[in-house]
């Protein structure tokens, strides 16, 4: 499988979990709609990379999220504004088998003998250990979080002046 040395979060990022190298260094291997592949970081640096990336922080998106959803367990973190993309933790984020998905590659979840399994927009699955109303919540919680920072109330207009366009006092 190849290896990166670096990677930010896209839109066609699915999810991502700790896999460590044949030397036992802490890696990520990352699932995205048309391939699978490891990075050479941990998901923690991934996370970081990626806010940082677009001029935000971690622990910025971290604080803005619990603000908005306000003290939420295993909080959902907006790693992206510009793109929309949202990541959540299935499990606590400092904890080595967290799985981080991404809700808009979410089609449905199913339960499955006490556990849940997710269906990808692309039609693969994974099955996560953890029951599906507790998932269904963690989900939920990442699609509000990217509704309640979205910016389409009809108050809010924005638009790009051409400055050629653009008549002066001067002009007239």
């Amino acid at each position: 499988m190849f290896i990166e040395k670096h990677y930010i979060i896209q839109p066609q990022f699915m999810y991502m979990m700790s896999h460590y190298d044949r030397h036992g260094k802490l890696c990520s291997l990352i699932f995205e709609t048309n391939r699978t592949f490891i990075v050479d970081q941990s998901p923690q640096e991934i996370l970081k990379e990626s806010t940082r990336r677009i001029g935000f922080s971690l622990q910025g998106a971290i604080d803005a999220a619990k603000y908005h959803l306000g003290d939420v367990n295993m909080c959902p973190i907006m790693v992206n504004p510009i793109l929309r993309i949202v990541l959540f933790p299935t499990r606590s984020p400092k904890h080595e088998e967290t799985i981080w998905l991404n809700p808009q590659q979410i089609r449905r979840t199913t339960s499955i003998n006490g556990r849940t399994m997710i269906t990808f927009n692309n039609e693969k699955t994974l099955v996560v250990a953890a029951r599906l109303p507790a998932f269904n919540t963690k989900l939920q919680n990442a699609e509000q979080l990217e509704k309640m920072t979205r910016i389409d109330d009809p108050e809010y207009v924005s638009f790009v002046i051409d400055p050629k366009k653009r008549q002066t006092k001067d002009k007239q």
